[in-house]
């Protein structure tokens, strides 16, 4: 099959191969939103993208985005369980990406968090990948990873520790494949620039902030929206919250939610997850949203700021990006960032917030304001500016390198 070279109307190639990690009902977050998103630019750009991931559970689903879509899938969609729960497979992961037959495609696009970046292409087509980040668990997130399975307390622990150096040399290596790469926040950039040793450019993800009301009227509670898992730090929300007896309310189900119900006290509510529109009612009505963790980048405090609550989070990684702090030379600020990921650090911020009543200098219009700047069609802008460029300058590279030489120039 030869490769398509009609261009769509921005100018990029009409055959274009979308690649990401996999489409399941049980794994639906802000990676999946991006290639969404991705999908759309450039369906809208005049491109036909063909959709390339590990596994495909979402295509059958009526409601889902992907209802009647084809997407071409690796071996693992026919292993046992391999759609349900492809991560059990991880040791085969990097083989299955590189199965995926992409040569047909002038141009791939992926949007990678663990293997997509390390499909397989040929000098002369164009290989963009998104990056939300390097495998955490592979690198500055091992330790605590491991303190956290059981698997790495038992005798397979130096199995799994194995498997994570085998993971490492891997994700360096695939990630030397792509021609270029884009972040999704200035943390993540560092953080390819450290482990990797490529430079990336920054274009922040997409956040449907049109869905949030932000004028409504703010309540006494605080409020934490994440999966409930340990590098999330809701633990460390609680003790603060349990230490300063302000009302929180805890949305999200995962492994930690029976550790930190039994350390909650009695001014902390766990309403599991929920659907979005009720997520949404208590975004809009929140005091202010709370958030321990270390991110990538952090989608759910642009969420609540588009819905008109301030944010109060710990000042590094992509928080960095997605929140002004409120430190006296920032314009517009939307939050506070506190120094230190402790209860003492976390504890400080909430006082200082509720005793000088920050919350009035932070308002609402503000932080919707800057919210939008976090739009689809803001993304879409920026994302399609790059793609272009990247695609120009790779042409170009095309023409050169088949010019012919001159006869002044000698033969080696």
């Amino acid at each position: 099959m030869t490769r398509s070279l009609s261009l769509a109307s921005s100018g990029l190639p009409s055959s274009i191969a979308l690649v990401h990690e996999w489409y399941t009902p049980r794994s639906v977050g802000g990676a999946e939103l991006v290639a969404r998103e991705l999908d759309g630019l450039l369906t809208a750009a005049g491109a036909r993208p063909e959709l390339f991931a590990l596994v495909d559970g979402e295509s059958r689903q009526p409601r889902s985005w992907l209802a009647g879509r084809r997407v071409h899938t690796s071996f693992i969609q026919r292993l046992p369980w391999g759609v349900s729960h492809v991560q059990q497979y991880l040791p085969l992961l990097p083989l299955a990406i590189e199965q995926l037959d992409l040569s047909p495609y002038p141009l791939v696009v992926s949007s990678s968090h663990l293997v997509a970046k390390g499909v397989l292409t040929s000098p002369d087509q164009l290989h963009v990948s998104y990056v939300h980040t390097p495998v955490r668990y592979a690198w500055d997130q091992m330790h605590p990873y491991l303190a956290s399975s059981h698997l790495a307390r038992g005798p397979l622990a130096p199995l799994v520790w194995l498997q994570l150096h085998a993971l490492r040399q891997w994700d360096a290596l695939s990630a030397q494949r792509p021609t270029a790469l884009l972040a999704n926040s200035r943390f993540t950039a560092s953080r390819i620039l450290r482990y990797w040793g490529r430079r990336a450019r920054v274009v922040h993800p997409p956040v449907n902030v049109e869905r949030f009301r932000w004028q409504r009227p703010r309540e006494e509670f605080f409020l934490s929206v994440c999966r409930l898992v340990p590098n999330k730090r809701v633990d460390l929300v609680v003790r603060a919250c349990n230490a300063t007896r302000l009302p929180l309310v805890v949305i999200g189900d995962g492994p930690e939610r029976s550790r930190l119900e039994a350390m909650a006290g009695p001014t902390i509510r766990f309403l599991g997850r929920l659907p979005d529109p009720e997520v949404a009612d208590w975004l809009e009505r929140c005091r202010a949203y709370v958030n321990a963790g270390l991110e990538d980048f952090g989608i759910a405090p642009v969420e609540a700021m588009a819905a008109g609550a301030p944010v109060i989070a710990y000042g590094a990684g992509g928080f960095c990006d997605s929140v002004r702090p409120l430190d006296g030379h920032t314009e517009q600020p939307t939050g506070l960032l506190f120094p230190q990921q402790s209860v003492a650090g976390l504890v400080a911020a909430l006082e200082h917030f509720t005793e000088r009543r920050l919350w009035l200098r932070l308002p609402a219009e503000g932080q919707r304001l800057w919210a939008d700047t976090f739009s689809p069609a803001r993304f879409h802008q920026r994302m399609t500016h790059h793609l272009e460029r990247i695609w120009q300058r790779h042409q170009k590279r095309l023409a050169l390198a088949r010019t012919p030489l001159s006869l002044s120039v000698p033969l080696p």
